[in-house]
């Protein structure tokens, strides 16, 4: 609590400090003047060029006004960029889209620390014509890209650019955030679209980083909500509510026992659900169902049942500390019956059972996937945090990724953005959780916070704990690493580490879709149509089996005498381990000949013969035969086990003696005997015993043998009914 408490006083010292000095004042929207209209070839100073000659037109308008927002010229920030950059990111193939990343990186790190931003027009219209001139940056390879508002960008262009700005994408879910908004402009982003997104990101998610009241409230309508606008600045509350909870919120107040538990660890609402009647939320505890109203903070998941003109004392379920918690789906139903998709189960061991939460809806299950995905993204964020031990700014940082994620879904929730079927996808720590290597993006995003702890500490006084905070989020000063060249999170002209084991993993994702679907096509329906398939599939191991018994069945004498006479030789020369590699090679030689050999051609298909056609009652007949089937194999596993026991108790009888004999037998065996001569007698009592010089002795002693397996007495079994009726709990 102390180290928590310590954060948020350094986050606020760190912000009072930045506003007080007017360190954003330059990049404030100015009313007076219209961004579009200023002239891109003006040089910020007199004499200084005002173009670079190898840059294309857009390229050149848009570092002219990074250069008025750095308030340098363009002649000292390319003489800058040429001081930082390595030889490789200065070669002539790629100068031009290099220097144009370094501007705008530059220029976003500035404009990114100041509050309401994205509700500035100029600002929107500037990052998208960096996107632009991004695709076309050079002269020599200048297209036509026009400005004006029907022009598209590309994802190449999108994911270069937004994750510079730490509200608008994350390097990880970025792609998918650009399929969204791309969905219905052909898979190209328009500005119209994108003014859109930061226009709604603006009045829906923004709002929650600049929330401030003056003291503890206990109504949400007394509490002030203000942004950070023009020097305005009322002081760094831990009352922080998102726009979409205040607006679910605006004709309730909020409980004053919720307020004084969020008011502990500072908790900031993200999302409520269960104010309107038309869409309840109902809790399952055993039998008892109760109506009430749900709410999620970054911390923890709380329920306040609703009684009849109040909620009750709110219950709370743990994300942040490590109980062990669950959170899956669940089926619900009447009279604890499992009908309707449309639940969420949370169990930990603070609980004595699970709790389930309904979202009841006419149709599909997506609040329940909804809160399912923004639940968990809460909970996978705390996992991270406490697996890589992360504490103090970091912590808050990290926090405030999977916060920033769970905004950007409610923007383009509420403003009617067609949201994809997994909203996992558009969560970091979700799409980690669910992606092949997501480990290695978290290992990685570790790397990067551990890395920039120790050049934390060369920051003092008031300006380090924001410096932490806005570092972190990736909008800081460049730094030369060696031959990278780093701003903030990203690096001009090629991918940061973090990027690549993005793109990896997307990569595998891909090829893991492809995968599934190939799984999906393939399977059919039928128990008995199941079977065949199953059965023609596993007709080579069929075969062999049916040859391995005709061998020691001794049907035919001379192979047989063949194949044990062989296998006896190979046991003799302790040459087993090398039969075993030559089975594996052959297997690999055979794999890739088949392979080269069916190079280009479409894999073969399975054919399987279909089933005769049953009706409903031969199906219910076959089902029931399949159960009782089942049911006798378990009768019978159950009595091998049970004379186990009797066995292992040493049950008095004729038949404990003599497996009490068979066993010390074999042990001195296994002291005495040579582990070769013990493989060769086991393969020829288990392969010669139906030989024709064995068979009769083979019949006796397997008569012997049944005779004393039979003598064997069960161990007792008394089935207890469990007197406690669960559901009268």
């Amino acid at each position: 609590m102390a180290m928590m408490s310590r954060t948020r006083d350094l986050l606020m010292e760190g912000f009072e400090g930045f506003v007080r000095e007017g360190s954003f004042k330059w990049a404030l929207p100015r009313r007076g003047e219209d961004g579009d209209d200023e002239d891109p070839d003006a040089s910020p100073s007199s004499g200084k060029r005002a173009s670079v000659a190898a840059l294309s037109a857009k390229a050149n308008a848009v570092v002219a006004r990074c250069a008025r927002i750095l308030e340098v010229s363009i002649d000292d920030l390319q003489k800058d960029f040429d001081k930082q950059a390595s030889d490789s990111l200065k070669q002539q193939t790629n100068y031009a889209r290099n220097f144009l990343e370094y501007c705008c990186f530059m220029a976003l790190a500035q404009t990114s620390q100041v509050a309401g931003y994205l509700a500035d027009k100029t600002f929107r219209r500037l990052t998208f014509d960096m996107m632009l001139a991004w695709e076309a940056p050079s002269s020599s390879n200048q297209i036509s890209v026009k400005v004006e508002v029907d022009s598209t960008v590309s994802l190449e262009a999108f994911i270069r650019i937004a994750p510079a700005i730490p509200t608008v994408a994350d390097v990880v879910t970025c792609s998918n955030l650009f399929d969204v908004l791309s969905n219905s402009t052909g898979g190209r982003l328009s500005f119209s679209v994108y003014d859109k997104y930061l226009s709604g990101l603006d009045r829906y998610g923004y709002v929650m980083m600049f929330a401030f009241c003056h003291a503890e409230v206990k109504a949400v309508a007394l509490c002030k909500i203000y942004k950070v606008y023009h020097g305005t600045y009322l002081g760094l509350s831990i009352c922080f509510i998102s726009y979409r909870a205040i607006k679910k919120m605006k004709t309730q107040s909020e409980s004053s026992l919720l307020s004084s538990i969020r008011s502990q660890r500072g908790e900031r609402i993200l999302e409520i659900d269960g104010t309107l009647t038309t869409q309840p939320v109902l809790e399952h505890v055993g039998i008892s169902t109760w109506p009430g109203r749900l709410t999620l903070t970054d911390h923890a998941l709380y329920f306040e049942a609703l009684r009849v003109v109040t909620y009750d004392k709110p219950k709370a379920y743990e994300l942040a500390e490590d109980v062990k918690q669950v959170i899956k789906p669940e089926l619900t139903g009447p009279w604890g019956s499992r009908l309707f998709d449309k639940a969420v189960m949370y169990k930990s061991t603070t609980l004595t059972e699970p709790v389930i939460i309904e979202f009841p809806e006419l149709t599909g299950h997506s609040r329940r996937d909804y809160w399912l995905a923004i639940m968990s993204e809460v909970l996978y964020a705390h996992s991270f945090v406490r697996k890589f031990d992360i504490s103090g700014v970091d912590k808050e940082e990290t926090v405030l990724k999977a916060v920033l994620g769970i905004l950007r879904l409610q923007a383009i929730e509420e403003l009617g953005f067609p949201v994809p079927i997994r909203y996992e996808s558009l969560l970091m720590f979700n799409l980690c959780d669910k992606l092949p290597g997501g480990d290695v993006i978290l290992e990685t995003l570790a790397r990067a916070i551990a890395s920039r702890t120790s050049d934390r500490s060369t920051q003092a006084g008031t300006s380090r704990g924001m410096h932490a905070v806005l570092s972190n989020l990736g909008v800081v000063s460049s730094v030369n690493n060696g031959e990278r060249l780093f701003v903030g999170e990203v690096v001009v002209g090629e991918m940061s580490s973090l990027q690549k084991a993005v793109t990896d993993s997307m990569n595998n994702y891909k090829k893991v879709e492809l995968a599934q679907a190939s799984v999906d096509g393939v399977k059919v329906d039928g128990l008995d149509t199941n079977l065949a398939v199953m059965k023609e599939l596993l007709s080579p191991v069929s075969e062999l089996w049916r040859v391995l018994i005709m061998l020691s069945s001794w049907d035919e004498p001379i192979k047989s005498m063949v194949f044990c006479s062989l296998f006896s030789y190979i046991i003799i020369r302790g040459w087993v381990v090398y039969f075993v590699v030559m089975v594996l090679l052959f297997s690999a030689t055979f794999m890739f000949l088949t392979r080269l050999s069916n190079q280009g051609k479409p894999m073969a298909e399975v054919k399987v013969a279909s089933p005769p056609p049953m009706n409903t009652m031969e199906q219910l007949l076959a089902v029931q035969n399949a159960i009782s089937k089942i049911e006798e194999l378990v009768q019978d596993a159950n009595i091998v086990l049970l004379k186990i026991r009797a066995l292992l108790l040493a049950f008095p009888s004729q038949a404990t003696d003599r497996a009490i004999l068979a066993l010390v037998l074999m042990a001195l065996s296994l002291a005495i005997v040579p582990t070769r001569m013990l493989m060769l007698v086991m393969f020829l009592e288990a392969f010669t015993n139906k030989s024709p010089p064995r068979r009769a002795s083979t019949e006796r002693w397997t008569r012997r043998l049944r005779e004393w397996w039979f003598s064997i007495p069960a161990a007792p079994v008394v089935v207890e009914k469990d007197k406690e009726d669960k559901k009268t709990r």
